[in-house]
Parts: C-alpha cells; sequence; structure tokens
C-alpha cells in the first residue's frame, strides 16, 4: 500500500526518527564522495504550480545522487494550465513515475492530487504545510543541539503560514516548546493552538518569544499567491522580523533559520542571516539529505 508525505504527522515519531539518522548517514556519504544507488531505476515526478529554486533542485539532485531520475513540469508546460483535472493529472503520471511531488495553493488541490495517484504523492509546498521544509530544518537543529525533544523555538512574522504551521506540527510530534510572535489577524486558529497540547505559545512581542530560544525562525512577509497583499503585509508585519538586538535576546548557542528566499531588511536582516548565529544555508543543503532519506522511506519500505 502506497504512503503519502502530506504533512509531518504521516510518518511516526519512531520513523521521523530513523529518517533523520538516515539523512545524516547520507549527507556523510555526500561528503566523503561515496556513491549511492539504492533508488536506481527508479523516477521521481515534479509537479509546480509555484514557482521553485530549492525544492526542485535538491529533489532533481536527490534522485540523481541515488541513481533515480527526476522529470520537472511547471504548470505552464503541464495540461493543467488548460483544464485538466489534478485528478486525471496523478492518475497519468502515476503510470510514468514511481513517486510524486505536488506543489500547489489550496490543500484541498493536494489532497485530491494524492487521493487519486497510485504512487505515493509528496507535498512540495502547499498552503497549510511544508512538512519536506521541516524536514530540513529539524535536521539542522539536531546536528546544532541532538536531542529535539525539550528544545526552544520561536518563530517570527506570520504565525498562521505553511512554515508556522508545519512548525506547530512538528513542535507536538517531538516535544518541543514553539513560541510564535504575529501581530492580530496573522496567528494560527486556535484550534490548532489548542490541539498543540501545550507545546506553543502565542506572542505579542517578539522580544518575549525570542527569550532564551535555541532556535528563531522566520520566512517572508508575502507568499506565493499573496504578491497584491504584499504593500499592507509589510505595514502589518513591520515589528515582526530578526535582528541583531533579537538574537541577542536569544540562547547564546542559538541558530537561525530561515527556508529562503529571503527579503533582507524585511524579515530578517543581513548581518544575521550572514552572522555566526546563521544556519540558513546548512539548513538549505539538507533539503537534499533529509529528502533522500524520505524517498528511500516512501520507495523502498
Amino acid at each position: 500500500m502506497k504512503r503519502d508525505f502530506l504533512t509531518l504527522s504521516d510518518l511516526s515519531l519512531a520513523e521521523h526518527e530513523q529518517l533523520l539518522t538516515r539523512a545524516r548517514a547520507l549527507k556523510r556519504s555526500r561528503l566523503e564522495r561515496k556513491l549511492e544507488s539504492s533508488l536506481r531505476g527508479l523516477t521521481l515526478g515534479l509537479l509546480f504550480e509555484k514557482p521553485s529554486t530549492r525544492t526542485r533542485v535538491s529533489f532533481e539532485a536527490a534522485m540523481f545522487q541515488l541513481g533515480g531520475a527526476a522529470l520537472a513540469l511547471p504548470l505552464q508546460d503541464s495540461q493543467l494550465k488548460r483544464g485538466e483535472t489534478v485528478e486525471d493529472t496523478a492518475r497519468v503520471l502515476s503510470r510514468y513515475c514511481d513517486a510524486l511531488v505536488f506543489r500547489t495553493f489550496g490543500d484541498d488541490r493536494l489532497l485530491a492530487f494524492a487521493q487519486a495517484a497510485t504512487v505515493p504523492v509528496i507535498n512540495g509546498l502547499s498552503a497549510g504545510a511544508h512538512p519536506v521544509q521541516l524536514l530540513a530544518d529539524l535536521m539542522t537543529v539536531a546536528e546544532r543541539f541532538g536531542e529535539l525533544r525539550g528544545r526552544r523555538v520561536a518563530f517570527i512574522g506570520d504565525a498562521a503560514s505553511n512554515m508556522a504551521l508545519s512548525w506547530i506540527e512538528a513542535a507536538s510530534l517531538f516535544d518541543f516548546t514553539l513560541s510564535l510572535a504575529a501581530p492580530p489577524g496573522y496567528r494560527p486558529p486556535p484550534e490548532t493552538v489548542a490541539a498543540s497540547g501545550g507545546h506553543v505559545q502565542l506572542c505579542a512581542d517578539r522580544r518575549a518569544a525570542a527569550q532564551r530560544a535555541e532556535v528563531l525562525s522566520t520566512d517572508v512577509w508575502t507568499s506565493m499567491g499573496d504578491e497584491a497583499e504584499a504593500q499592507h503585509r509589510r505595514e502589518d508585519l513591520k515589528d515582526f522580523f530578526i535582528d541583531e538586538p533579537l538574537v541577542a535576546q536569544a540562547d547564546p548557542r542559538c541558530i537561525v533559520l530561515h527556508c529562503l528566499p529571503a527579503h533582507r531588511g524585511e524579515e530578517i536582516t543581513a548581518g544575521v542571516i550572514d552572522g555566526p548565529h546563521s544556519a540558513v544555508f546548512d539548513e538549505a543543503e539538507n533539503r537534499l539529505h533529509a529528502q533522500k532519506a524520505l524517498l528511500e522511506k516512501l520507495l523502498l519500505t
């Protein structure tokens, strides 16, 4: 029976721990120039309704480095652009590929695609979650601090974004504390916070969220598809950013994460993203290794 990865909760805690262990081993192999061929003869299809740099390149490179192949299909090159349904597209691509990555807008489209597909489907980003990014984030935190359980994480900015929602899911799953700093209108639904079992707290002030945090994370203020709202979002979120004084409020060992692309001078300063606490580019690299382990999990077990 095929397994999809649409949210972090599609894998158990034990499976996540095994996946992160495998990701670290794959990273070591890559650094040692050891060739892997676990996915030889398999093909990954990538369907993008939104632009992509890291998701596309990391998945394509992952398949190639594991001996397989990847085919990327942007929206403008697909029949979706001419009105074909996501269900029909999923059924056809399932006949050609061994697994599929779908990067889309609404979670309803993602779910319809996954239900119609007969091969594993991976959420490459949707309105409600960005789980493949969180795998890389969690791998990066584990590299710096070891145990994920009991960590103190702060997310600053749009706390109703897909990134923040995936951080909320991760907090419950991995048993760490997550502080969210966001203005009214940019906070997750109360039921989502309540479902976290006390792992998540809301803060009206970014400095309160950052106190003693070991991880500071943020994302762009305007997501893809929301460009018409960019000006008022900048105004609403102008007090919710990461700068050097905020980093000084956090744990002295803290790391700063950003899923990229970054708007330097808005949600994060250049001094932070290029500074000594930044793990942003380690985080970006870890997309490759975490996704290799995810592909093996879905395709080989």
